[in-house]
């Protein structure tokens, strides 16, 4: 009930003619209440109640042509808009005084204990003070409103350009990869080895399938990653036979936390690229993931030769795009409540460490 009640309201403040006549009428309202406050502390005649009804609503009825004046003006030059809200604000001014002084004399039956012509100048600077308010309120609330609308418009765009960087980073996938597996498919054909290339093309295929699928800003659960990663490392194995070792050690808690997709692809390729690779031997891959507090955390390392780091960083002539792309996908996912670091893995080899928080689908 309290949700549908401020879906209700909401949906007023963003109807403008509807939120108008709702502050319009609230405003009037509230003038009436306060004159009728002065009545119950001054003694008055019942009579005045009457009074207070028609000033309130000759206030309300003639503040009306304020809106639309005001509309015609507002995109005036201030000076011309200032003056253009005295004028307005004034002329309504003398017809709602002139009516406020008829109800004092015609129905309150009001004496005059001074020269009308100053009962009326006295009625009227009153009168223009609340006027000049109503005409205030107008332009604050309205500026306000397109303020508002200013920052949401703004805030759509950023989130837009936001979805669209994450979509362009998510699909930066290094097309070294899809070249080495095309090409190794088409060796295995040659060799006439038909029954290794059609798992390999069966795996690139579910592999790439995922790619797609998956929206680049939404996260996944960390066992739908590890999958594809499974079928990225056994594309791989292929080409590299026993020289490519993977050890997994994941935490059955950690299954379920949701990471941004193919967030662990860039490093895995990495550590092909310049553990595996470069070696005749080969190396050894180990994937590790586990919760900790509000925190995952995930480590990757191998057993290569390593690099010699600059500052906790890859130096420049080895930091390739894929490094690069995650650390902006997570800067862009969580700002700053992440961690990702870099170190030597001893006795050799490198290690990547991420932390993020732990989240789950609700």
């Amino acid at each position: 009930m309290l949700v549908n009640s401020v879906l209700n309201w909401k949906h007023i403040i963003e109807n403008r003619n509807q939120f108008f006549w709702l502050l319009h009428t609230a405003g009037w309202l509230s003038f009436a209440v306060i004159q009728f406050i002065g009545y119950l502390v001054v003694e008055k005649r019942d009579v005045y109640l009457i009074v207070v009804a028609l000033d309130a609503y000759a206030g309300w009825l003639l503040t009306l042509p304020l809106r639309y004046c005001f509309r015609r003006v507002w995109n005036e030059h201030p000076v011309k808009l200032i003056v253009s809200i005295f004028v307005t604000s004034l002329v309504i001014t003398i017809f709602w005084t002139v009516v406020k002084v008829y109800n004092l004399t015609e129905i309150y039956q009001h004496g005059f204990q001074e020269e009308p012509w100053n009962e009326f100048f006295h009625q009227g600077i009153g009168s223009f003070y609340i006027i000049l308010c109503w005409s205030g309120l107008y332009f604050g609330i309205k500026y306000y409103l397109m303020l508002q609308t200013e920052k949401q418009k703004a805030l759509i765009a950023t989130t837009q350009a936001h979805e669209a960087q994450l979509k362009m980073l998510r699909y930066q996938l290094n097309p070294h990869f899809l070249f080495n597996t095309l090409n190794a498919i088409s060796t295995l054909v040659l060799m006439e080895d038909t029954k290794t290339a059609n798992a390999m093309v069966t795996r690139l295929s579910d592999f790439l399938r995922y790619t797609l699928k998956n929206d680049p800003i939404q996260r996944v659960p960390l066992s739908n990653e590890i999958e594809a990663l499974k079928l990225y490392l056994e594309i791989e194995q292929v080409r590299f036979e026993e020289r490519l070792k993977v050890i997994w050690e994941i935490d059955e808690l950690a299954t379920d936390a949701l990471v941004p997709s193919l967030i662990l692809q860039p490093i895995i390729e990495n550590a092909i690229k310049y553990a595996i690779a470069t070696t005749e031997t080969g190396g050894e891959l180990s994937v590790k993931a586990q919760r900790f507090g509000r925190d995952l955390l995930i480590e990757v390392a191998d057993n290569g030769p390593g690099i010699a780091l600059v500052n906790g960083e890859l130096p420049k002539t080895e930091s390739g795009v894929g490094l690069k792309n995650m650390y902006e996908r997570l800067e862009s996912l969580y700002e700053t409540d992440y961690s990702f670091s870099l170190t030597n893995n001893l006795p050799n080899g490198l290690k990547v460490n991420i932390r993020i928080p732990y989240q789950v689908k609700s």
